[in-house]
């Protein structure tokens, strides 16, 4: 069986990892089919490139990706595509279709930013009365 993996590459704590087809039982960084794609989770925002027409072609041969590669697939937008084309829409719908759904992710990326900007801030206020508690008990 084809799994569609990372492959991982890069240097001690900074991972950089390639997106490939590969036998299931080969190892993890061991012999691989094709690779197509890159992903670098050390990178502000993560970056993901994936020749979208190889990875369609390995899926439709019956690879089968891992769950975190088919979340970056995901996240690409690819999957939505292959469903629409799987569906016998037109060149033209797909187009529109995956505008649309790139405006609604981008929606998405800023509002969960919004909600870990807010977090962060609170943690700071937290930690801040926590220290100006600590300083007044210890004044007293």
């Amino acid at each position: 069986m084809v799994k569609i993996r990372l492959r991982r590459a890069g240097r001690k704590k900074l991972p950089y990892y390639q997106i490939v087809a590969a036998d299931a039982r080969a190892p993890r960084d061991g012999k691989f089919l094709e690779v197509i794609g890159n992903y670098q989770p050390t990178a502000k925002p993560h970056a993901i490139t994936i020749d979208k027409e190889r990875a369609a072609y390995w899926l439709g041969v019956g690879a089968q990706p891992t769950t975190t590669v088919r979340s970056l697939i995901r996240a690409t937008g690819l999957l939505h595509e292959l469903n629409m084309k799987r569906r016998g829409r037109s060149d033209e719908e797909i187009v529109a279709e995956m505008e649309k759904w790139q405006e609604r992710e981008a929606g998405r990326r800023q509002k969960r930013l919004a909600v870990k900007t807010r977090r962060r801030q609170a943690k700071k206020n937290a930690e801040a009365q926590e220290l100006t508690a600590s300083a007044a008990e210890g004044e007293e």
